[in-house]
C-alpha cells in the first residue's frame, strides 16, 4: 500500500485525524499498568484510521462538522478495535498489522477483557454526544457486525455459498461501521432525511468494496506489506468473492479437483495449485471489478456535494481504499 499517497489524500483533515489520536491516546490510558501496556501497544499497531478519515471528509465535504464529530468517530473506531481483539481470540492469530496480536503478546483472557473494555469506553462517548439518533445508529451497527461475524463462521467451508450471500454478510460485517461512519455526520448535524440515507448508503458501498478488496489480499497480497500469509482464508475454510466466482464460472473438471483439495482441508503446499485456477479462471479479476463497480455506486450516492478539497480526498480515498490489494 502507498503510505505517502494515503497521506497525501488524508491531508485536508489532518489536524482532525491528530486531534482523533490524542483523544485515544487519553481515552483508552488508564491507573491499571495492565491496561495501559496494552493500550500503547494498540497505539503502535494502529491502522491506517481509515473509518475516522472517512467520517471527517464526508462530514467536512457537506459541511456537517460538528464539536462531537470527534467523539462520535472514537466511539465507532473503538468498537471496531474491540470486535478485531476478539476475532484475533477466535482466529487464533499471532500478528496483525505486522505486529503481536494481544491475545498472542498476552492471553485469549486479558484480549476478549480489553475488547470489553474499549466497548464500554464506546458507549460513554456515545452518550457523551448527547445525540439518541447516533447512539441508536451505532447500536444497531454494533449488532449487524456480530451477526455478519457469526453468519461467516457459519459459513465456513460453505462451497456452495452464493456471490448474495457472501455479500450480506460483509455488509454486515464490515460494511456496517463503514455506513455509521459516514452516517455520522447528517445525523449529527441534525440531518435526518434522505440526506443521512444517502450518506448511509455510501459508506456502505465503500465498505463492500473494501471487504472485498481486503479478501483479494488473501490471494495476491503481499506478505511485507500485510504481516499476514497469503492463503490463510483458503487454508480456515473461509470462502469469498475469487473463489465463489470460480467455482460458478471455471473449468468443472478442475473446480472438482479444487473441491476435493479443499473438503480435505488445504494446507499451504496447495494453495499455489488453488491460486492458479482462481486466476486462470478470472475470480481475481471479477473480485476487482465487483469492487470498482460498488466503490462507484457508493460515490454516485454523494455526487451532489460541492467540490472541495475535502470532496476531492473522499473520492482519492474511495479508490484508494478498494484497490489497494495491487
Amino acid at each position: 500500500m502507498d503510505h505517502k499517497k494515503l497521506k497525501s489524500l488524508i491531508k485536508p483533515v489532518e489536524p482532525d485525524l491528530n486531534l482523533f489520536d490524542r483523544r485515544l491516546a487519553e481515552c483508552i490510558k488508564h491507573d491499571s499498568p495492565l491496561i495501559t501496556s496494552i493500550a500503547r501497544h494498540l497505539m503502535r499497531s494502529q491502522g491506517k484510521r481509515i473509518r475516522p478519515a472517512f467520517t471527517f471528509l464526508s462530514s467536512r465535504a457537506a459541511e456537517f462538522f460538528t464539536e462531537h464529530t470527534i467523539d462520535a468517530s472514537l466511539a465507532i473506531e473503538l468498537i471496531h478495535t474491540a470486535t478485531l481483539l476478539h476475532d484475533d481470540v477466535v482466529d487464533d492469530a499471532r500478528i496483525r498489522r505486522g505486529m503481536e496480536t494481544v491475545n498472542f503478546k498476552w492471553t485469549n483472557l486479558i484480549s476478549v477483557l480489553m475488547g470489553d473494555y474499549l466497548f464500554a469506553k464506546s458507549f460513554r462517548l456515545m452518550v457523551s454526544t448527547g445525540v439518541l439518533e447516533f447512539v441508536s445508529a451505532v447500536s444497531v451497527a454494533t449488532e449487524r457486525t456480530s451477526v455478519g461475524e457469526l453468519r461467516q463462521i457459519e459459513e465456513t467451508s460453505n462451497y456452495d455459498l452464493s456471490e448474495e450471500e457472501y455479500l450480506k454478510i460483509i455488509s454486515d460485517k464490515t460494511a456496517s461501521l463503514f455506513g455509521v461512519s459516514c452516517e455520522a455526520g447528517p445525523i449529527l448535524a441534525g440531518k435526518n432525511g434522505k440526506i443521512r440515507k444517502q450518506f448511509s448508503a455510501f459508506g456502505e458501498k465503500i465498505g463492500l468494496a473494501f471487504q472485498i478488496a481486503d479478501d483479494l489480499l488473501d490471494f495476491v497480497g503481499d506478505v511485507d506489506v500485510t504481516g499476514k500469509e497469503p492463503g490463510n482464508d483458503i487454508i480456515s475454510g473461509k470462502v469469498t468473492l475469487p473463489l465463489i466466482y470460480t467455482l460458478r464460472h471455471g473449468d468443472k473438471r478442475k473446480g472438482r479437483e479444487i473441491l476435493k483439495i479443499l473438503g480435505n482441508g488445504a494446507d499451504k503446499s496447495q494453495f499455489k495449485k488453488i491460486l492458479e485456477y482462481v486466476t486462470e479462471a478470472g475470480g481475481i479479476d471479477y473480485a476487482y471489478r465487483r469492487a470498482f463497480e460498488i466503490a462507484h455506486e457508493g460515490l454516485a450516492m454523494v455526487k451532489g456535494l460541492k467540490n472541495s478539497v475535502y470532496f476531492d480526498s473522499l473520492l482519492g480515498m474511495v479508490d484508494f481504499s478498494t484497490t489497494r490489494a495491487a
